[in-house]
């Protein structure tokens, strides 16, 4: 059996996020692993780097899947990019060691959120950035995200009741720029927990529309209270920029 590693593009408005669903679902993986055991006529499982919520995008996903096949990782990925529909293609397949796994291995992901900061829309990006009219003040914003950044129990950013896993992450830096109308957030962590990044999006966008003040931040480390941190803005916004591994 051999391992091979593949990078992802997706757009996520039609699907039900990354992870197969019990009893059917459009999802990512499921059409992988549709389109894979065809290839093969025996059953192939993809394991996804993480799972990326219904309407969330991805520039780079990363998946690997064993399979027994003679055809090498060109021959895999034009197949695939053949029968995938047009919304999922794989830009990049290489074959690896048998034991990488693309979760386990992973030490970090960045994301990017888009914000179209406009009262105009913008009809051909749409799909893509979440449309914020209201004046935003990029120097509080820039301040509050100082304060998301390092190793902290984030419990207070994320959508999951209780549980016995960690909540604590380090988020490495998140940098804000404006293009002309679009205003682009970057994260960059070690791992981030369920809705983190959105839960963190819409404290950031209160701040920036002084609803909240961003010293306040620090206090949701402490509390650890879902429902004081800011609102859980849309996932179209949201893209899987990219998974790094050692």
């Amino acid at each position: 059996m051999r391992n091979i590693k593949v990078i992802l593009q997706y757009e996520g408005k039609r699907y039900q996020g990354w992870q197969r669903q019990e009893g059917g679902g459009n999802t990512i993986q499921g059409r992988l692993e549709v389109l894979l055991t065809k290839m093969c006529g025996r059953p192939v499982e993809v394991t996804g780097s993480g799972r990326t919520d219904a309407g969330v995008h991805a520039l780079g996903q990363t998946a690997n899947f064993h399979i027994d096949t003679d055809m090498t990782p060109e021959e895999i990925m034009c197949y695939m990019n053949e029968y995938l529909p047009e919304d999922i293609a794989v830009i990049q397949a290489q074959e690896v060691s048998p034991r990488f796994h693309s979760r386990l291995n992973a030490t970090g992901k960045t994301y990017c959120y888009r914000v179209l900061n406009s009262s105009v829309p913008h009809i051909f990006d749409r799909r893509y950035v979440y449309e914020v009219p209201e004046s935003l003040d990029m120097e509080a914003m820039c301040l509050a995200a100082e304060i998301l950044c390092g190793t902290h129990d984030y419990k207070a950013f994320t959508s999951t009741k209780k549980g016995k896993k960690s909540t604590v992450r380090t988020v490495e830096a998140i940098t804000i720029t404006r293009v002309g109308e679009e205003i682009r957030f970057t994260f960059k962590g070690n791992g981030f927990l369920y809705h983190m990044v959105r839960i963190m999006m819409g404290t950031l966008l209160e701040v920036g529309m002084h609803k909240r003040e961003a010293a306040q931040i620090e206090k949701l480390f402490t509390s650890g209270r879902r429902e004081e941190a800011g609102m859980l803005v849309p996932a179209k916004g949201l893209t899987l920029v990219e998974v790094h591994y050692s």
